[in-house]
């Protein structure tokens, strides 16, 4: 509703867990190397807790994006399951099969076990990380720790991570979990934010998403300190409350009353006519559109500015009414199938080796079949096999193999070729199949498999202090996005100005903005700056 009165791109105070809006705390950055650690060890388990709001959950997904690319994970965030649901939901996770409909403990067992020696044959590390673990029954924990005894002579198979509020500890300190608690190799308990660091906080918001100019004066960051007590969520909805205030009172930044109110608004407990009230706000709104809650809001302070707000102005100057922008939900594509289906004259078997060559083939390349990692490299592209969302696919902006699910819960690989604002397109052998994207969600085991070319003057990894043809690649590709000019007469140093510039694109595409220069960093600027590559848009302008 303020974003634009304020210039604002996008809502700098949502409570998403959004990894480009992680400000890295000195907890936060010690947290992340727990984590990081938990995912290379060798089994045991590895505990993050912290209090409700802390950033447990952003911190993860911050892990995630930085996920090796020999590591298969699983994520599971809503553990309240009995022990055969939550087998169940790890070899889901992992895509592995089980008979259909069985309860039986020792089978999902063995069957995961048996998963698990099959990827450490590989050269695969397999990570389980588990969010809001608090709400794990003793059952269960016990299950989880004897899941940790799969092993070989040299190696445990299973590395788990744990996240959950200050009662997960807690719950390890009972006697029948003892035997769990001596295999916790590594526990960081995440605290709230300091007074600078909630002042770094606010302004990181605010610069990801795009303000020109500092919101909230450095005079309120002891109050918002002392309001929120160093809670990023808590942080979050103050701030987020406070800009609408200022926006409704037509200022120009957030002053100490506008604060006030808006902490006293999001500590008071609503009342029956309260919440009737609301209820009926919100059925206007969704009949009438944004500017009825502006009204009302506006009645609200109206109201209360005799007896709880004495500094606004008598007759506050409001924004001037503009005509609603209208946003247009995108309708599901008409006609489309429903679901992707594998072609019945194709074996399902040959599903990958069909795929990788679909995908081979808009890099003008012949696939050989084996491994398609190995293949790729060989013909002199990088490849990367991971799992996320649509979101992540969508900005590589690359054709990609994806691993499917029909409806029976059968497993198939296939290239999407194509992807739009409402479809996906997909070369299922010989032939070319769009989906919805709804389909695609319902199908869509979340891993993918991307080519990529990393141009020859570059590096996997660019360090800050060297110099040389993989810096002076580095800053002309940064200046050529950031439309700056580079000074080519010169050596480049990876210096602290090259480090900003690196951390500004990582930023804007939704990366951990840590300014080191490894394979998803590379990636991002191969997918933006290598115009001869295939793409999965047709059109580059939309995002």
């Amino acid at each position: 509703m303020y974003q634009s009165y304020f210039g604002l791109a996008e809502a700098p105070f949502s409570i998403a867990p959004d990894p480009r809006y992680l400000y890295l705390s000195q907890r936060h950055e010690e947290a992340l190397a727990h984590l990081l650690y938990g995912v290379n060890g060798e089994g045991g388990f590895v505990l993050l807790t912290g209090e409700v709001g802390a950033g447990k959950t952003t911190v993860c997904r911050c892990l995630l994006e930085q996920i090796p690319e020999t590591c298969d994970v699983a994520y599971i965030f809503n553990p309240k399951l009995t022990v055969e649901e939550l087998l169940s939901t790890i070899c889901v996770e992992f895509g592995i099969s089980y008979p259909p409909g069985n309860t039986s403990i020792k089978v999902f067992v063995d069957c995961l076990n048996a998963y698990l020696l099959d990827a450490n044959a590989r050269g695969r590390h397999t990570v389980l990380i588990i969010d809001e673990a608090q709400n794990l029954s003793a059952d269960v924990l016990e299950q989880m720790r004897l899941l940790t005894n799969l092993e070989t002579n040299q190696h445990k198979l299973l590395q788990i991570i744990l996240l959950g509020q200050p009662e997960l500890a807690l719950m390890l300190e009972r006697p029948e979990l003892r035997q769990l608690a001596q295999r916790i190799v590594a526990h960081y308990h995440l605290g709230p934010l300091t007074k600078p660091e909630v002042a770094a906080y606010v302004r990181h918001r605010l610069e990801v998403s795009g303000a020109q100019r500092q919101l909230f004066p450095a005079a309120l960051m002891g109050r918002l300190y002392r309001l929120s007590g160093g809670i990023p969520r808590v942080i979050n909805v103050l701030c987020d409350r406070a800009l609408l205030g200022t926006y409704v009172q037509g200022k120009e930044r957030v002053d100490r009353a506008t604060l006030a109110k808006a902490a006293r608004e999001v500590r008071r407990k609503p009342t029956a006519r309260r919440g009737m009230i609301r209820a009926v706000s919100a059925g206007l709104i969704l009949l009438a559109g944004g500017t009825l809650a502006v009204v009302a809001y506006q009645q609200e302070w109206r109201e209360a500015k005799t007896a709880s707000l004495p500094e606004v102005a008598a007759k506050p100057a409001t924004p001037a009414a503009q005509p609603e922008d209208k946003t247009e939900t995108a309708a599901p594509a008409a006609g489309l199938p429903d679901a992707l289906q594998w072609p019945a004259d194709q074996a399902r078997s040959r599903s990958k080796a069909i795929a990788y060559a679909a995908l081979f083939r808009l890099w003008n390349l012949d696939y050989q079949g084996g491994d398609g990692c190995q293949e790729a490299e060989r013909l002199g592209l990088r490849c990367r096999a991971a799992r996320g969302g649509l979101d992540e696919v969508r900005q590589l902006n690359r054709p990609a193999v994806l691993q499917m699910r029909d409806d029976r819960g059968q497993e198939f690989h296939a290239a999407l070729t194509a992807l739009d604002d409402k479809s996906a397109t997909f070369a299922l052998g010989a032939e070319s199949k769009v989906i919805s994207l709804g389909a695609l969600a319902a199908q869509w085991s979340g891993r993918y498999t991307v080519l990529w070319r990393l141009p020859g003057e570059a590096r996997e990894n660019i360090r800050q202090g060297e110099s040389g043809p993989a810096v002076q690649w580095l800053s002309r590709q940064l200046a050529q996005l950031q439309g700056r000019a580079v000074d080519t007469g010169k050596e480049l140093l990876f210096d602290d100005v090259l480090v900003r510039q690196v951390k500004q694109f990582q930023l804007a595409q939704g990366l951990v903005p840590d300014g080191a220069v490894g394979p998803q960093t590379l990636m991002r600027l191969s997918a933006v700056a290598d115009q001869a590559a295939p793409k999965l848009r047709r059109e580059q302008g939309g995002k």
